[in-house]
């Protein structure tokens, strides 16, 4: 903890751009997916990108080293699906544990191996907890309100796995990312708490939700305070956003957390939002000019980049933070009645 904290400190911290975006360009087939191990599953592999770390491990570790060479501090494990609920598409429910493990294992190598080169730039690795593909605030049945997709219990034992997994693996902190319902981060919050129990240890936490729309909104209906507060009963290292939105459009946002935390500010953007294809055309410039509009602002302790970002991101966004301090927290004063 120590670690990070006095990073944190000295200078505003760069986070890894996207995963999904890099391995795309590997253009891995079925057959590349599978590996030798898993020729025979039943099941369709393509797309299952954490599996990777298993079958493709090479690929990983060189997204990672290509991150941390433009200068990231901290690069996310390659495990946003890892949990038994997410992992019931692929009927890989059983691999969840290690899945999370290689993964945080082969980002931990990565990071002791420029660490050792460059002692005084300490990198870091981020367990990367999403947010399942079910919601336990809502119903996914519109004819039936009250029905649920998963309950709480449910999602704190399988982010429990999960977390147990990144711990053993070597994960230096717990990313909990693209929260798009409190109520599923607040079990994985609960599950993370549970293990710093047991374990008797400390390991910081991220706290990052996702504005789904122009309404200023997460899927479950709170405003970027409303979150905010609703998780400030956890001890976090930083709270924040990232996804859904570009840089420009999720300044607001930030604004509106800012000055009312003593915990860090984390971000990271898409770059810009999804033409017709699906597909992100803002350029490294295009996002560092709007980024620089959060530094010039006293915004930010942590920035990085999400969907359609890449080293070439990452790399101008570092540049312009180490021209910049950190974010200080000067909370708004409160009068009393």
């Amino acid at each position: 903890m120590s670690n990070i904290q006095q990073a944190l400190q000295e200078r505003i911290l760069v986070l890894d751009g996207a995963m999904g975006t890099m391995l795309q360009a590997y253009k891995f087939t079925e057959e590349d997916f599978r590996g030798d191990r898993f020729k025979d599953y039943p099941t369709p592999l393509q797309g299952n990108n954490d599996l990777l770390s298993i079958t493709q491990p090479k690929a990983i570790k060189e997204i990672h080293a290509k991150y941390f060479e433009v200068g990231a501090d901290i690069v996310e494990t390659n495990t946003f699906s890892g949990t038994t609920i997410a992992m019931a598409d692929y009927q890989m429910e059983d691999l969840v544990y290690e899945l999370n493990y290689q993964s945080a294992k082969i980002a931990r190598e990565v990071a002791d191996e420029f660490t050792a080169k460059e002692p005084h730039k300490p990198r870091f690795v981020a367990g990367s907890i999403g947010p399942t593909n079910r919601t336990a605030s809502m119903s996914p049945d519109v004819n039936d309100p009250g029905y649920r997709a998963v309950t709480f219990d449910e999602l704190r034992k399988a982010y429990k796995q999960q977390v147990e997994a990144l711990i053993d693996g070597g994960s230096d902190l717990l990313l909990v990312e693209t929260v798009f319902d409190t109520l599923n981060a607040k079990a994985a919050l609960f599950a993370i708490e549970e293990v710093k129990d047991e374990r008797g240890i400390d390991i910081p936490v991220m706290l990052s939700g996702t504005i789904t729309d122009a309404s200023g909104r997460t899927l479950s209906g709170q405003t970027a305070e409303a979150f905010l507060i609703s998780v400030s009963h956890i001890p976090l290292l930083s709270v924040g956003f990232n996804c859904a939105l570009g840089a420009n459009l999720l300044q607001p946002h930030l604004e509106a957390i800012a000055s009312k935390t003593d915990f860090a500010i984390s971000a990271h953007p898409n770059a810009g939002l999804p033409n017709a294809f699906g597909e992100y055309d803002e350029t490294p410039e295009e996002m560092g000019a709007q980024i620089e509009e959060y530094l010039k602002k006293n915004l930010i302790n942590i920035i990085g980049g999400c969907c359609g970002t890449s080293p070439e991101h990452i790399k101008v966004i570092a540049d312009l933070a180490a021209k910049y301090k950190p974010r200080t927290v000067i909370p708004e004063k409160t009068e009393t009645l």
